[in-house]
């Protein structure tokens, strides 16, 4: 297996100023699996791209040297949206790996703004496919950024996010030159715009910490492990396949005792959110009978019959038993505090947060 498979490619990162598109690009960077020729971010937002220029330039100093080296002959930022085909269109030109990072992402977001979903979700996805299909451009691999609630789908942001999977997978039909793949995985640990920097704040505030359920589960990883699936995905997925990482799962009530600590805070049941799940699933019970364990990660195999082929040693047997759900894989409360101690994210860590988006 060649591990510099990014050696001398153009990578495009739509969405790349998000919190995993941050790392992403510092891990590019880095050279890891080769250095690329170019990285361009590809973005709407101009602020987080030019505070995403200062960033490195500003902290080149306390930067690895090679990352900011690479930093200055490579990384490129582009104005645009998945969802303007020409603007899209010029920029896949000049790629030869994607990385499709851009999501409408917010569970109560998409229930009250659903099309805007479906045109950020669906329809950007479909711009990719559509702009390699119709332009014959010579572009190697897509990986598609999914996420657990894409599993068995009930609230607006997974049943888009379902159907940008199906998008992808199919599309090594429509593009059989460039191969598709994707990658599903649980909450990002402190990621923006989640649970666990909503509960920092609501403790420095003094409380109370809001509690959706008491029972309510979920997989965690931190970013770095989500880049870890990316990567493990550019390096061996077979096309049509999508990547899961062997996620822990922890009580949403755990996370919260765990960050209180001894602090006299008290926690106050909110209840279910419009479009949350009680407990998330990474792969369903019909997926699993099609799902190999390559590593640290299952392999979720197409479901169309045509991107298995009957030779292939993988198409036959599974490796999971049944679903892969939140609730089966409950670490306890010492193993969740553990995790959040890890990562520098008890609130009693300075910084904890933006250490676990930099490093």
């Amino acid at each position: 297996m060649n591990d510099k498979v990014l050696e001398g490619k153009r990578i495009l990162l739509p969405g790349g100023t998000g919190s995993l598109g941050k790392v992403l690009v510092r891990r590019l960077l880095s050279g890891e699996i080769g250095v690329p020729s170019s990285i361009t971010v590809y973005s709407r937002d101009e602020a987080k791209q030019h505070q995403m220029r200062l960033d490195y330039l500003n902290q080149n100093i306390a930067t690895d040297e090679i990352i900011f080296e690479n930093f200055k002959k490579t990384l490129k930022f582009q104005i645009g949206d998945v969802k303007d085909f020409s603007s899209l269109s010029s920029a896949l030109r000049e790629s030869d790996v994607v990385f499709n990072a851009a999501a409408l992402k917010q569970v109560p977001t998409c229930e009250y703004f659903p099309f805007e979903a479906v045109q950020t979700n669906i329809l950007g996805a479909e711009n990719i496919v559509n702009a390699i299909q119709q332009l014959n451009l010579q572009v190697e691999t897509v990986v598609g950024i999914s996420t657990d609630k894409a599993c068995m789908p009930i609230n607006v942001m997974g049943m888009t996010k379902a159907l940008q999977e199906r998008i992808f997978i199919q599309a090594n039909m429509r593009a059989p030159g460039t191969r598709f793949v994707c990658v599903r995985y649980g909450n990002v640990l402190a990621s923006r715009g989640s649970v666990i920097p909503l509960f920092h704040d609501q403790i420095n505030s003094g409380g109370p910490v809001t509690i959706t359920d008491a029972e309510m589960t979920r997989f965690w990883i931190t970013l770095d492990q989500a880049v870890d699936c990316v990567f493990a995905a550019v390096r061996m997925a077979k096309p049509g396949e999508t990547f899961v990482p062997l996620a822990v799962a922890a009580k949403m009530t755990d996370v919260a005792t765990a960050l209180i600590g001894d602090r006299d805070i008290q926690t106050q049941d909110i209840g279910i959110r419009p479009g949350e799940k009680l407990h998330e699933a990474l792969v369903s019970e019909e997926e699993a009978h099609r799902t190999k364990k390559r590593g640290d990660w299952y392999a979720i195999q197409p479901m169309l019959p045509e991107l298995r082929p009957d030779d292939d040693a993988d198409s036959s047997g599974s490796d999971l038993d049944g679903e892969f759900s939140s609730a089966n894989h409950v670490m306890t409360l010492q193993e969740t505090q553990a995790m959040l101690e890890q990562n520098y994210l008890m609130v009693s860590q300075a910084d904890g947060m933006a250490s676990g988006l930099i490093r």
